[in-house]
């Protein structure tokens, strides 16, 4: 290891790595918006060690090697190849791959050197070289599966017929790039989806809290016989893949006639969001400081008027986050919703989408379900996340 621990070792290598990550990156965005042909090339790994040693060298002398990588990118000796592209998209390409490989290799060998390094300025440039690499790898896997489907859902038959591969946007057709939205709602009932999905998601969380709540706070401050073993027990029902219990749950249901209605996938959803809100809940109660919940009832305050004037509005991030979190879990569900309902007028969102991949029903059809179900979850999840995250970690450590 101390033989790499050289400046002209470590950066040449950090730069051979990184401009070919940026290469595949910027080749694979710009296939997806221009729909031409872009691909890396293996010189990606000599420019991008070239860049590495130029960084070393000063800012003027690593400007003027990231300019010349950007040029002869466009004369078709870069990190990256394509075929039958016009100049700007050519050189918005090449200069891409130039500046951003410039700009991560200047957060990484700013402390670099040409001579030994300590131990301290070599780790801190691979970590950050791991850490940009893995910003980018993770975001591809969400970032590019959600713009094919916006893309797509965007797209007339036609277009997709002659290139299905052609993710770039036709701005030329205006306002009927949203006929696949306005199709669904008007000839998929897409709307009774999109309401049914939501009262039920609503009712789910609410069941949850009713019955999460009085469980959580008895886990938490009461003494009872089996309290420990209850408490440890209470995500053993995530131990049981759900499709192991799925065909009981039919038969059940079945027999009991709850089979395809909405009152049946209102009280099983439930069955599968209490345990995981009892748990999250019950770390957060035992994190309140149980002094203020005895001052209440030395106030002659019950059990009862405690927890809903003390504990709860104490609890309310929590609360947050575990309804947030419930109703995604109701909102996305599907195993359960494609395997009890039949009848098209109480189909859920996700099964709506289900009923979408069929032949007969054009792709971009089935994409528009999938970003109609995605966006508002997606929205509210961001809208949210501040107090998902506080409710999350309230409850971590016992104040």
């Amino acid at each position: 290891m101390k033989a790499v621990r050289f400046g002209y070792v470590t950066a040449p290598v950090l730069g051979a790595l990184w401009c070919f990550v940026i290469a595949v990156t910027v080749a694979v965005a710009m296939s997806f918006a221009t729909g031409a042909p872009f691909r890396p090339t293996w010189l990606a790994l000599p420019w991008g060690a070239v860049l590495g040693v130029a960084a070393l060298f000063g800012l003027t002398v690593f400007s003027a090697a990231a300019l010349a990588v950007a040029l002869l990118g466009v004369l078709g000796l870069g990190p990256m190849a394509s075929d039958a592209v016009g100049i700007i998209a050519l050189a918005i390409g090449h200069g891409a791959v130039a500046a951003f490989t410039a700009l991560g290799l200047g957060k990484m060998t700013g402390e670099l050197r040409m001579g030994a390094l300590t131990r301290h300025e070599f780790e801190e440039a691979v970590i950050r070289f791991l850490t940009g690499f893995g910003y980018i790898f993770f975001t591809a896997i969400v970032v590019i599966p959600f713009y094919v489907m916006v893309m797509t859902s965007l797209k007339n038959q036609s277009a997709l017929m002659a290139n299905p591969l052609d993710f770039s946007l036709d701005l030329s057709r205006g306002w009927h790039l949203f006929d696949s939205y306005y199709e669904l709602m008007t000839q998929y009932n897409f709307g009774s989806y999109l309401w049914t999905s939501f009262y039920i998601s609503v009712l789910t969380v609410l069941i949850t809290l009713a019955f999460a709540i009085p469980g959580a706070y008895a886990v938490a401050r009461l003494r009872f016989r089996g309290q420990a073993m209850f408490s440890r027990s209470i995500l053993l029902i995530y131990m049981v893949p759900m499709i192991v219990l799925a065909l009981p749950i039919y038969i059940a249901f079945s027999m009991t006639g709850l089979r395809n209605t909405i009152f049946g996938i209102v009280m099983i959803y439930p069955v599968t969001t209490i345990p995981v809100a009892l748990y999250m809940l019950q770390g957060y109660f035992r994190g309140l400081p149980s002094e203020v919940e005895e001052a209440g009832l030395m106030d002659g305050l019950s059990r009862l008027a405690v927890i809903w004037k003390i504990t709860l509005p104490l609890s309310l991030p929590a609360l947050a986050s575990v309804s947030l979190y419930v109703f995604m879990i109701a909102w996305n569900e599907f195993l359960l919703a494609f395997m009890l309902l039949d009848d098209p007028s109480k189909f859920t969102l996700t099964r709506g989408i289900a009923s979408l991949n069929s032949s007969e029903i054009p792709r971009q059809h089935l994409m528009a379900g999938s970003v109609i179900a995605t966006v508002p979850i997606m929205l509210l999840f961001l809208g949210l996340e501040r107090f998902m995250t506080k409710g999350l970690t309230a409850g971590s450590v016992k104040g």
